[in-house]
């Protein structure tokens, strides 16, 4: 629908009432997964200040402490988080239904853009009736499982590698560029050595998180099996990609992921470049693959980029 210029500010005025008094939930959030507008019942629905604005990870940790909003079946909240994470605004397009801790059942459509914002609009669907429900949440639960990293949260390698055939896909239709970066934590059997398989979890698990919090709406972190990740970083040409791997594994190097063993550090190697649409998927993972090794080669805790 086209709006003529000189009633665009009158439209907007307009919709902005028609949302304000709406029994439908409406929230938009910035490419950085800000909060940038929630109409009051959206606000109702999470216990939302008028004036609070967070990020939506950072909301949902104030539900979790308020015990308002979403229902969360994990006794995890933090992995809990990371999946909801590894599927929120990877799709143009996406709905699905949320159990809320009122009792209340929502369904919620997510809408993204190519700039990566996103509005949500959701509306109750509390009637529907519950053996219908319990079907359709263990469908929707079967769904997460199939698409999740059991231990980090994140993406697991499939759900990775389909986000990534749809990211050579818009590569064709969209012609814009996407990063794609292989990382690897350094010297991880030492780790599982000499602080056992619970500590390597732990620190498997702080830098999935590590990646998640550099993250956009958009952006993708898969893990791709053992210590190995891949990153997709949609619109972002070389200089950004390696802007955005040194911050990570400066990050990385300085944390201290073991509460045991305050000392303990360790570094990650990365190989990055942009996607190419000429190649497939393996090929694409492989041409990085080889920067990253090229990084451990040089002697680790680096970024090698692939120039085209």
């Amino acid at each position: 629908m086209q709006t003529d210029p000189a009633n665009l500010s009158v439209f907007c005025q307009q919709m902005m009432r028609l949302y304000e008094g709406s029994p439908l939930l409406v929230a938009v959030f910035d490419d950085r997964d800000m909060l940038c507008y929630a109409n009051p019942m959206f606000r109702k629905m999470l216990g939302l200040a008028a004036d609070e604005f967070s990020t939506w990870s950072d909301l949902m940790r104030a539900n979790h402490a308020r015990r308002v909003g979403n229902k969360v079946d994990s006794k995890d909240f933090e992995i809990w988080l990371a999946s909801a994470r590894s599927r929120r605004g990877k799709l143009p397009y996406r709905g699905f239904e949320a159990d809320l801790l009122d009792g209340s059942w929502v369904y919620m459509t997510e809408t993204v853009n190519a700039q990566g914002w996103m509005l949500c609009v959701a509306f109750d669907i509390t009637n529907v009736r519950e053996d219908e429900r319990s079907l359709r949440t263990a469908r929707d639960g079967a769904v997460r499982a199939a698409q999740t990293d059991a231990l980090t949260g994140i993406s697991n390698r499939r759900h990775a590698l389909d986000l990534l055939d749809r990211q050579l896909d818009l590569l064709v239709s969209q012609d814009r560029p996407c990063g794609i970066v292989m990382l690897d934590l350094d010297h991880f059997k030492s780790v599982n050595d000499v602080y056992g398989h619970h500590g390597g979890d732990l620190v498997l698990k702080h830098f999935a998180a590590t990646l998640l919090n550099q993250l956009r709406i958009a952006d993708i972190a898969g893990r791709m099996g053992g210590e190995e990740f891949m990153l997709l970083l949609p619109g972002m040409d070389e200089p950004q990609v390696q802007l955005k791997v040194d911050r990570i594994l400066r990050l990385v190097r300085g944390a201290s992921p073991l509460a045991e063993a305050p000392d303990f550090r360790y570094t990650s190697s990365a190989g990055a470049g942009l996607l190419r649409a000429s190649e497939d998927a393996v090929n694409n993972i492989r041409r990085v693959d080889r920067a990253l090794y090229q990084a451990k080669a040089q002697g680790r805790d680096r970024c090698v980029m692939v120039r085209d």
